[in-house]
């Protein structure tokens, strides 16, 4: 129990700060409206993924993930949303250009969303919950540490990536310089949605292999 529980720990970290569509989408808010104004938006990620969790320790998420027209739904739904935010980002320009400061950081909302139309962190959520299932008998109790544990990660990870947004501001000190980085974190998040479509065999081959170097 102690070993797989730090071993938990370690790979939630390593989840859920590598670079993907929410870590850029936290970056670039990070850097335009500084970390305060950001944490809405990380607090709806970390809840929705501790929601994700809870479901994958009671089994629900293999549940869901077995019916195709759900992760095709899933998928396109997901699509959608981050072309959206990469476009947003792409669009913003400097915050002193005309019209910039009409722009709102993304709240709590649009984070929990971002987190639940991701079809990576409901295979994340699933192969996570498979892996850990022998941790602790009762699926409730599971699914509430699974929950509870990925949720503080993602905070602290997302948190990390926000206050390095912020320090990339710092150097951004004319307008060409804020299109350049905006549209680099929007080619980015456009990049991300590749990542979407990759097989789920993949995906979970790809999962497998992390989980078993953290639980040996």
């Amino acid at each position: 129990m102690p070993d797989q529980f730090w071993s938990l720990i370690f790979f939630a970290l390593i989840a859920t700060g590598s670079p993907g569509g929410a870590t850029t989408v936290v970056t670039a808010s990070g850097a335009r409206f500084g970390y305060w104004q950001t944490v809405p938006l990380i607090s709806g990620m970390a809840v929705a993924l501790a929601i994700l969790m809870a479901i994958s320790g009671t089994s629900l998420a293999t549940t869901f993930k077995a019916v195709p027209s759900f992760q095709l739904t899933l998928k396109a739904t997901g699509s959608i949303y981050l072309l959206w935010f990469a476009l947003r980002i792409g669009l913003a320009g400097a915050p002193k250009d005309a019209g910039a400061n009409r722009q709102r950081p993304a709240h709590f909302l649009a984070g929990v969303v971002l987190l639940l139309v991701n079809p990576k962190a409901w295979a994340m959520a699933v192969g996570v919950a498979t892996t850990f299932s022998d941790m602790v008998a009762n699926p409730f109790i599971l699914g509430g540490l699974l929950a509870i544990v990925f949720a503080l990660s993602a905070s602290l990870t997302l948190t990390i990536w926000s206050l390095a947004g912020g320090a990339i501001s710092r150097v951004l000190n004319a307008s060409w310089h804020w299109h350049a980085f905006n549209w680099t974190m929007s080619a980015v998040l456009v990049t991300s949605i590749h990542q979407l479509w990759v097989s789920h065999r993949s995906e979970r081959c790809r999962i497998k292999r992390h989980l078993r170097h953290f639980i040996g």
